[in-house]
C-alpha cells in the first residue's frame, strides 16, 4: 500500500500518519474523542505544525474553535507536546512533521 501511495505522491511530500491526542477538556471540542489516528494527504511541501493546525480546524474541530485556536496557532493555555517534548523546544509552528509523530494537545484552562 505504501508503494501505491508513494507512486501517487511523486514530486510531493508523502502522506503522513499521525497520532493526535486531546486532553484536559480539549477533547470536548472533538466530539469527546481523545485519541485520533489521522492520515494527512500528499502535498508539495512537507507538513508542519502550522499546516496541521489549519487541517485540524477544517477537518476535525467540531465546535467552538476559539477555545482551541487563536489566529494560526493554539490559544494560550493549550500545552502542545510533540513526541513527549514541549513544542517550544521543537520549533512550534515551523516543526516539520514526521510519519508516526505523536502530537498531544492538553488544555490547562479550567472554569471555576
Amino acid at each position: 500500500m505504501c508503494a501505491i501511495l508513494s507512486g501517487l505522491c511523486s514530486n510531493m511530500a508523502a502522506p503522513l500518519g499521525l497520532h493526535l491526542e486531546f486532553g484536559g477538556g480539549a477533547e470536548l471540542l472533538f466530539d469527546g474523542v481523545r485519541n485520533h489516528h489521522v492520515a494527512l494527504p500528499c502535498q508539495s511541501d512537507p507538513w508542519d505544525m502550522k499546516q496541521l493546525l489549519a487541517w485540524i480546524r477544517g477537518n476535525m474541530l467540531k465546535e467552538r474553535p476559539e477555545l482551541f485556536m487563536q489566529g494560526d496557532t493554539v490559544r494560550p493555555g493549550i500545552l502542545v507536546l510533540i513526541n513527549d517534548a514541549d513544542w517550544e523546544l521543537m520549533g512550534e509552528l515551523e516543526y516539520q512533521l514526521q510519519d508516526k509523530d505523536n502530537v498531544v494537545f492538553i488544555s490547562t484552562l479550567h472554569g471555576g
